[in-house]
């Protein structure tokens, strides 16, 4: 069974950094890309970055473009999301993500099948 544990959420004040981290029990981790989404109260779940199964290639909104980077370490089975100068409109559920058939559509969408983690609280008080 695959399984995607997030940890490293917290609060933090404006300006301040955090990382989160996904450990992934994917057989086949670096045969996967892997992604980061989020999610406000009263809000739909949003795309924040991907990266792809290399590290090679990577995509961000362009509401954290600059200020997050999204890595990973296939010896590790382990992608991380680095979250620097941090706003109060970042505070969310995120959620970490891998695409069940590997690669992630040009939307960058992702769907009810694909794998999920349960989630890490990140709140950035102002």
């Amino acid at each position: 069974q695959v399984q995607l544990v997030e940890s490293g959420g917290g609060l933090v004040q404006a300006g301040g950094s955090l990382r989160l981290s996904c450990a992934a029990s994917l057989h086949t981790f670096s045969s996967y890309a892997m992604g980061w989404f989020r999610q406000a109260p009263g809000k739909e779940r949003e795309f924040v970055a991907a990266i792809n199964w290399s590290g090679g290639t990577t995509f961000y909104a362009d509401s954290v473009k600059g200020r997050f980077t999204i890595s990973r370490d296939n010896a590790k089975n382990t992608a991380y999301l680095q979250m620097n100068s941090l706003k109060p409109e970042d505070t969310a559920v995120y959620y970490c993500h891998a695409p069940r058939g590997g690669n992630y559509p040009p939307s960058l969408s992702g769907g009810r099948d694909d794998y999920w983690g349960q989630g890490t609280q990140v709140t950035v008080s102002s």
